[in-house]
């Protein structure tokens, strides 16, 4: 083979080599429309849930000319905080908060440490009162609690406790404490017992398996009963109109109704300044506990 042989070969191009293409999924059509869709539908639902906030907000900004007017834009022209000023000092709105903060918290700090043993007792124990246990939750959701209110006040009152925020805890957590229970029994029931059988067989009892196997499991079902049992005894007006008397000890809604007048005139500026100012502690709550909210409410669906 002479040199110029040798450099030509040298010099020649590597074969060439097939490159087989991969074949793509098909893209479906559907699928290209699914999720400006599901976009859109967030959105209308985002507006839908802030709307009454912003109308809130729009109205306790506006001066009393204004929201008098008989052509009011929704936007206000000027801009007042008098609104929140006049809420806050001539409502005593901060000791109406305190009150209801005091009220929903015990309430739910006494249903939480009562159902938890409870719904453990109900998705865990086999026995024959289990069926009639959940019977009488069930059936005592079917009636509305406004058929026992005069029961409810004449025993209050020959104990003494009408117009005392125990009494008023006590009714709400009656009223609270059977969905509690039967919101953690599901929470119970989703956790495998294989995990509360490897505690036993290390040597642990009922309590010791309950405090460190099961409590942690449960921490996004507490959550998710505390925040209930929370916004319903934070929200309820009728009991405390019904107990309540004492201007000083009523709770935050029962402040709120005096911005209506006896004539039905209504302060429409100071309550929609108020009732801003009352979702605040709700919100704030909310979003501290949003993400166990969440995982809680889907692992209480699994079983029930």
């Amino acid at each position: 083979m002479t040199r110029s042989d040798q450099m030509t070969r040298t010099l020649a191009p590597p074969p060439r080599q097939t490159i087989r293409k991969v074949a793509e999924p098909p893209v479906r059509r559907g699928a290209t429309f699914a999720r400006p869709l599901q976009y859109l539908a967030l959105l209308a639902y985002v507006v839908f849930l802030g709307f009454p906030l912003l109308f809130l907000l729009s109205t306790s900004l506006k001066t009393p000319q204004e929201l008098q007017s008989p052509n009011p834009s929704f936007f206000p022209k000027s801009l007042t905080w008098d609104n929140f000023g006049n809420a806050v000092t001539k409502a005593n709105l901060l000791q109406a908060a305190g009150n209801s903060l005091l009220v929903a918290a015990l309430t739910t700090v006494i249903v939480t440490v009562v159902s938890l043993p409870a719904a453990y007792a109900l998705a865990r124990f086999r026995t024959r009162l289990r069926g009639i246990a959940t019977g009488w939750i069930l059936l005592s959701q079917v009636f509305p609690f406004i058929l026992i209110v005069i029961p409810v006040f004449l025993v209050l009152k020959q104990v003494g406790l009408v117009n005392n925020p125990v009494g008023l805890v006590l009714v709400y957590t009656v009223w609270c404490l059977p969905f509690a229970l039967w919101m953690l029994r599901g929470y119970v029931a989703a956790i495998p017992v294989d995990l509360e059988e490897a505690g036993a067989i290390d040597g642990a009892g009922k309590l010791r398996v309950l405090r460190s196997i099961v409590l942690p499991l449960l921490a996004p079902g507490l959550v998710a009963t505390s925040m209930f049992t929370f916004i319903s005894s934070w929200n309820e007006f009728f009991f405390a109109l019904v107990l309540m008397k004492d201007p000083e000890k009523q709770t935050l809604p029962l402040t709120l109704a005096r911005f209506v007048g006896a004539e039905g005139q209504v302060q429409l500026g100071q309550l929609a300044a108020a009732s801003l100012l009352a979702t605040i502690p709700s919100l704030l709550f909310f979003l501290i506990i949003q993400r166990r909210l969440t995982s809680g409410l889907m692992s209480g669906a699994v079983k029930g």
